[in-house]
């Protein structure tokens, strides 16, 4: 965020992505699968939200359901005013230009029966009424911002590496000047020195475009890099959601703090008296989610009351929102010593 009273682009409330069990010969549904399960959070105008989590918690799925790629099964989602989530075809279709996304995998994202100008036009084709020679100099435009070679225009996919395809899906995203990209891992399929390329084109076209990205990825390193806020999710819920370098100096729920614990060091004496903090047994089912917290059979930290509750996130300070019972909000935290001390000045001089 460039500055602290930037506004609102996405707002998301009450997200819920299930997906329908189905068994026997008439394939009833027996129970869901709850990729996403009530997520409730904002993105701000020109600023990356970093999503991060293990996999299969429901990074994607919501990325996915935030553009209605999926038809989410409960919530809302409004991007810049506009109801995404319940609009008709019609409606939808007028409100796609200002929402993209670049998929994980470049070479399965990109029609290989298709070359680079036509791939990249496809958005113009159906969106605009550019003439022909308007729509080339458009693709061309698009080819330089990215850095493509004009001249690989009327080249195939197969031609081109990785890290080449991966900018052919960028350069299609911004055809029709979205305000809004759904980043899904674009750099997870890329060799390790052509990530960072891809990493440094999307902040600078960030920066020259005013994109605001919501960027999914289970690299911690390169999250903290891009990101301006960071939501960290497990099993379909948000956990944790804070400030990029307060979430990574001082991480408040015991999941956060074991993702973090992950992140080799550069310095070999640190890496030496670094503590990894390793979670016992597995990932419960999304289609059985414990009753409690979603992260109870696994916390090393937990109560008799995460068992039972699940926890709502909440706000706990300026701009850190948890959901933990650990760390209760201010108006449900029971008064301390130290609290009534400061309510009652008087207590301190016995």
């Amino acid at each position: 965020m460039a500055d602290g009273v930037a506004k609102v682009l996405v707002e998301v409330r009450g997200l819920k992505m299930y997906f329908p069990i189905t068994a026997g010969l008439l394939r009833r549904k027996v129970g869901d699968v709850k990729a996403v399960d009530d997520l409730s959070f904002d993105i701000y105008e020109g600023e990356t939200l970093g999503l991060v989590g293990e996999s299969g918690c429901g990074k994607s799925t919501c990325g996915r359901a935030l553009l209605r790629l999926y038809d989410p099964t409960a919530g809302s989602v409004h991007i810049g005013g506009d109801d995404v989530a319940n609009a008709s075809g019609d409606a939808l279709r007028t409100m796609r230009p200002m929402m993209q996304m670049v998929f994980q995998d470049p070479q399965a994202s990109l029609n290989p029966r298709m070359t680079v100008a036509d791939i990249i036009g496809e958005p113009l084709q159906e969106h605009t009424r550019l003439t022909r020679q308007e729509k080339l100099a458009r693709i061309y435009e698009l080819m330089d911002a990215v850095g493509l070679n004009r001249a690989f225009a009327n080249r195939y996919p197969h031609a081109f590496s990785g890290g080449q395809r991966q900018r052919i899906g960028i350069a299609r995203a911004l055809a029709l000047n979205p305000r809004f990209i759904v980043c899904d891992e674009p750099i997870a399929a890329l060799d390790v020195s052509i990530q960072a390329q891809v990493v440094n084109l999307l902040e600078e076209l960030q920066d020259r475009l005013g994109l605001t990205y919501l960027f999914i990825s289970h690299d911690l390193s390169m999250v903290r890099h891009i990101a301006d806020r960071v939501a960290v999710m497990y099993l379909g819920r948000i956990v944790e959601l804070a400030g990029r370098d307060a979430l990574f100096d001082e991480p408040l729920h015991p999941y956060t703090e074991a993702l973090l614990s992950a992140i080799p060091e550069a310095d070999p004496g640190l890496e030496a008296a670094r503590e990894r903090i390793i979670l016992k047994g597995d990932v419960p089912s999304p289609a059985n989610p414990p009753r409690g917290c979603n992260f109870c059979t696994r916390c090393p930290k937990v109560m008799d009351i995460c068992r039972t509750v699940k926890p709502a996130l909440a706000e706990v300070g300026p701009g850190r929102l948890v959901a933990c019972h650990l760390h209760p909000p201010p108006s449900d935290r029971r008064p301390t010593a130290a609290d009534e001390a400061e309510e009652h000045p008087t207590r301190r001089s016995k």
